[in-house]
């Protein structure tokens, strides 16, 4: 995997050019936004790992101009800032995941397989249709009506499952450990945003809504 890290640190950034090597990853390091974000622009990435707070041009700008190019590359925010706010502000902007420093080496890595396996292409041929509604898992693409819907990562995970579960209602523990692989916490909101991010990717300017809630269970897709 082809690793693109912008931090500003050069302790940290050494230190996880060191870790991701030794996983048989590629990295390359860009110590401000300005840099970074002509790499990411320039140069094809698998992951991009970005601080927050850089120099020249933070991460959430850095953020915003990849995602203007229409890239789907997912991109894992590191930071100091760990408020639900500050996750919500990374995650509106794009953003796949965010990991508060200081943090563990480990789940660093598990996050960087767990991304990387969302944004790979799995079976060949493979389509998920629920009304007009078509996701393909082989290209990321989606469209509805006919109309390309451009989804981030964790977007295109949320929505492949529910596509794989037609009329089923799913828990937000059941989308966070299975659509994101990763532990569910009950004090955060954080899927019912990400919930409401998609709904207005997929059901705005359409007559027939397809992302529902159900109070006080979770979610489910259908034609209503």
């Amino acid at each position: 995997m082809n690793i693109l890290v912008v931090e500003d640190d050069p302790r940290l950034s050494a230190l996880i050019r060191r870790g991701l090597e030794e996983e048989q990853m590629t990295v390359t390091v860009a110590y401000d936004g300005r840099y970074g974000q002509q790499l990411a622009l320039s140069e094809a990435y698998d992951l991009i790992i970005l601080d927050v707070i850089l120099p020249y041009r933070s991460g959430l700008e850095v953020l915003a101009a990849i995602r203007a190019q229409d890239t789907q590359v997912p991109v894992l925010l590191l930071t100091a800032l760990g408020t639900t706010t500050d996750k919500l502000l990374g995650f509106g902007g794009g953003a796949d995941d965010y990991l508060v420093k200081p943090f563990d080496f480990a789940e660093l890595v598990a996050r960087v397989r767990a991304l990387t396996r969302r944004g790979s292409p799995q079976a060949k041929g493979t389509r998920l249709t629920f009304a007009d509604l078509t996701l393909d898992v082989e290209t990321r693409g989606v469209t509805r009506a006919g109309q390309p819907i451009r989804l981030t990562t964790r977007e295109f995970a949320l929505l492949e499952m529910l596509l794989r579960h037609p009329g089923r209602v799913l828990t937000r523990s059941e989308i966070a450990e299975r659509a994101w692989e990763e532990a569910f916490d009950a004090g955060s909101n954080v899927i019912d945003v990400y919930v409401n991010y998609l709904r207005k990717k997929i059901d705005h300017g359409f007559p027939t809504k397809l992302i529902h809630t159900v109070v006080g269970a979770g979610y489910v897709l259908r034609e209503e």
